[in-house]
């Protein structure tokens, strides 16, 4: 199954100047982007929002829109399609659900191991004791 992709109509962009050195490009072009996208309103499957703003991520805000900045590229096309993919990367991560945990027993034999190591490190301790002369 193919995981759900978001469509572009529901992302905004706003192009900002990018940090760090890069000389006369940086100082005048502003070839950054920010991207925001409302998790909440967006077309998403209910199920993927959830999970989606569930997840402990810096990039999500507490109203539930994700923010990414995209600064590599020279060019502002070239980060619009960066933080795009980022974004739908973000969002394949949580399209399928966790498994869930099946809680299992221990095997007989890690108990015996388990006993035997509680046992040896016993004898240890106790040899420890007092010296009887």
């Amino acid at each position: 199954m193919k995981p759900p992709t978001v469509d572009p109509a529901e992302v905004e962009f706003s192009a900002i100047r990018a940090q760090g050195a890069g000389g006369q490009n940086v100082h005048k072009v502003s070839s950054a982007v920010h991207l925001r996208f409302d998790v909440p309103a967006s077309s998403l499957p209910e199920g993927v929002k959830a999970r989606l703003l569930a997840l402990r991520d810096q990039r999500i805000t507490e109203g539930g829109v994700v923010v990414i900045k995209a600064q590599e590229h020279r060019t502002q096309a070239r980060n619009r399609a960066e933080a795009l993919q980022r974004l739908n990367e973000l969002v394949a991560s949580v399209a399928e659900p966790p498994r869930p945990r099946r809680p299992t027993r221990p095997t007989l034999a890690s108990r015996r191991r388990r006993l035997e190591g509680k046992s040896q490190r016993s004898q240890v301790k106790s040899a420890r004791g007092k010296v009887t002369y």
